[in-house]
């Protein structure tokens, strides 16, 4: 279907256009949106089912509130493809992801239609709370609505529930609508979901309430002293009637439901009578992420984020993998299999990313000893210290961005006493074309002056398997290991094992390596950042009086810095360039300025790294040139540095160039 053909999407511009249609005819809009998602999608690759599990919510809600003045609060931001299509966005939507196009998730930066940041989940009903509270400060006759959508197992997370509990003592008018299609990116766990599973209200006595106490408000024998009690002796008897407890009446807060999420003409009816009811309220939805797309609803996990597809036949465009090297995840979830097996003490676990972080490999294997304990970072941290207190050695695996969730767990309950915790912190660095919200930024920063921290990152995926060997071998403490989105950078070969059948090999703790030599100047990194430094000294290598001699000093620990090493380094060389994935701001190149102050050296230092600005959404190659991390960048900066006769103390020439 061409763009011209959506006879009613093509009408749409923003929802004041949607709002003038009939509500008849609002199942068209929502086939036309939904076939629109599909196509756009299917050729500019995003997040994809849970967008389609929306599509009805999202119409219903932008045709009964008057946005963008009533607020739409979303949670989990890859559920708002439809809202970014009805809000003025649908003619550029094909730059959605791209760089300087759409933003990835729905951003007050980039639409007053969204109307607040969310990349994260959970943070919907806080933040949502805070602008009902805020807007009643001064209430005038069109004071805003403001709705929270939260869903895609979002309210395992704990701040909703911290936000739930706000709201149920703190007089507002919030309405909350729950999305409820027991899924995350993988099937959602725990035991909210389980209850939300199973809890029913029926919609005739829901229809008798309201009415009953429209009638009472009208009559002026409905103040809110009254209305509180009412809801408790109402609460009351429905749960002595029903045997069951709701728990979010429990807490004074209305709730509606649940009833089917994709019929978008009932779900306008109960918006309309819900939106000008006074109190919080919760609006329970059932849904079926990937709804309307046959292939996203029979294997919604693998269809989260499907990249590039056959919109017709649901038939995947994958790449030629068998000459790639394997990704870093891939490693990591095979590795900690084989040390599993190998040792008894170690579990998994993971908040609500098993096949993201290819735990599944394990808990396919061992189930007993893994545990996905939903999005809850902070908890995934506590717990996994828990257990290390009593004998285990956990390998908790959180994206580095969704760990910044979980820094008091990290000093509080598993540094302070050096328990035995593996932290790997998947996708550290720039992850591309997710953004902001998800680039793994700010862990070496943010970790760095934790004591009894070890800190490591790999050069490769053999490093990798290395590292994860090292790191459960007793007496190793907290122990942290950051590692990218992607791929390594050894393919496997006919007739070799992977890198995770490879012997191990037990690393030196705060021990790096030389691996180039030279005497103009070095260059020292972390990570695998490092391959670009190797490719840049290479292409600078040609012969000619004037071609620079570059050593290459990789750091592979973070913590404990390796002291010989720098002292070489700070005896040898009066210039240096520090690279790093991270922020520049307080990460490892700060780390190495620090260190040569307090020693006495005074090498010109240029460290490379990310800016202190938020980067934006793009590919990782074309992010790693912007902010000068490339190996075009480091070369450069090389040659820069060769070339300027000025000696600078190291604290002020800290720029990349």
């Amino acid at each position: 279907m061409e763009k011209n053909e959506y006879t009613l999407l093509s009408q749409i511009k923003t929802p004041t256009d949607l709002r003038k249609l009939s509500v008849e005819q609002l199942p068209q809009v929502c086939q036309e949106l939904r076939d629109d998602i599909i196509k756009e999608v299917s050729v500019n690759p995003g997040h994809f089912a849970s967008s389609l599990g929306v599509v009805e919510i999202t119409v219903a809600l932008h045709y009964v509130f008057n946005t963008p003045e009533d607020r739409l609060v979303w949670d989990v931001g890859h559920q708002a493809y439809g809202h970014k299509i009805l809000t003025g966005r649908r003619e550029s939507f094909c730059t959605n992801r791209k760089l300087h196009g759409l933003h990835p998730f729905p951003t007050p930066l980039e639409s007053e239609y969204d109307s607040f940041t969310c990349g994260h989940a959970s943070n919907s009903i806080s933040a949502a709370l805070g602008m009902a509270v805020a807007n009643a400060q001064h209430p005038t006759d069109n004071t805003p609505k403001v709705v929270a959508i939260i869903g895609d197992g979002a309210m395992s997370g704990g701040l909703a529930f911290e936000g739930l509990n706000n709201a149920s003592s703190t007089p507002n008018d919030l309405l909350i609508v729950l999305n409820d299609n027991d899924m995350s990116i993988d099937h959602a766990v725990g035991g909210m979901e389980k209850y939300l599973l199973s809890l029913d209200a029926n919609e005739t006595y829901n229809r008798l309430r309201f009415k009953a106490s429209q009638w009472l408000k009208k009559r002026g024998m409905m103040n809110d002293n009254r209305r509180k009690g009412i809801i408790r002796l109402n609460n009351a008897l429905k749960s002595a009637l029903a045997h069951q407890q709701n728990i979010f009446e429990g807490m004074n807060i209305r709730y509606i439901g649940p009833f089917d999420g994709h019929n978008v003409v009932e779900l306008v009816r109960v918006l309309q009578q819900l939106k000008d009811m006074k109190g919080p309220k919760l609006l329970h939805l059932h849904t079926k992420k990937g709804k309307g797309y046959k292939p996203a609803e029979e294997s919604a996990t693998v269809w989260h984020a499907p990249g590039k597809f056959d919109p017709e036949t649901g038939e995947r465009i994958v790449g030629d993998d068998k000459n790639k090297p394997p990704r870093y995840q891939d490693v990591f979830g095979h590795t900690l299999l084989r040390l599993a097996k190998e040792n008894p003490r170690i579990v998994g676990v993971t908040p609500a990313m098993p096949t993201g972080c290819s735990m599944n490999i394990m808990m396919e294997e061992m189930p007993e000893r893994t545990f996905d304990v939903g999005i809850a970072e902070g908890h995934a941290v506590t717990f996994s210290a828990g257990m290390a207190k009593e004998g285990l050695q956990p390998f908790c695996n959180i994206y580095s961005a969704f760990a910044q969730r979980a820094y008091d767990n990290i000093i509080h309950d598993a540094a302070l006493l050096s328990l035995p915790v593996v932290l790997c912190l998947d996708r550290a660095g720039l992850v591309g074309e997710d953004g902001p919200t998800h680039h793994g930024a700010f862990d070496m920063a943010a970790l760095r002056p934790i004591p009894n921290l070890t800190i490591a990152s790999p050069l490769n995926e053999r490093e990798l398997v290395n590292l994860m060997y090292t790191a459960q071998l007793p007496g190793k403490g907290t122990f942290v290991i950051r590692y990218p989105r992607g791929c390594g950078q050894f393919a496997v070969g006919d007739g070799e094992k992977p890198s995770w059948e490879q012997p191990f090999e037990e690393l030196p703790i705060g021990k790096g390596q030389r691996l180039a030599d030279g005497d103009d100047v070095a260059v020292l990194s972390i990570g695998p950042i490092g391959n670009h430094v190797t490719e840049a000294i290479e292409s600078l290598q040609h012969p000619s009086p004037n071609t620079p001699s570059v050593a290459h000093y990789d750091l592979r620990f973070l913590k404990p810095l390796d002291e010989e090493l720098l002292h070489e380094v700070g005896q040898r060389f009066s210039r240096i360039i520090t690279v790093e994935d991270g922020a520049r701001s307080g990460g490892m190149g700060s780390a190495v300025v620090e260190w040569m102050c307090d020693h006495g050296y005074k090498p010109d230092i240029v460290r490379l790294g990310l800016p202190d600005h938020f980067v934006e959404h793009g590919s990782v190659a074309e992010l790693q040139h912007i902010v000068g991390i490339d190996a075009e960048a480091i070369r450069d900066a090389i040659i820069q540095l060769l070339s300027s006769n000025t000696q600078q103390h190291p604290t002020t020439n800290t720029q990349h160039p």
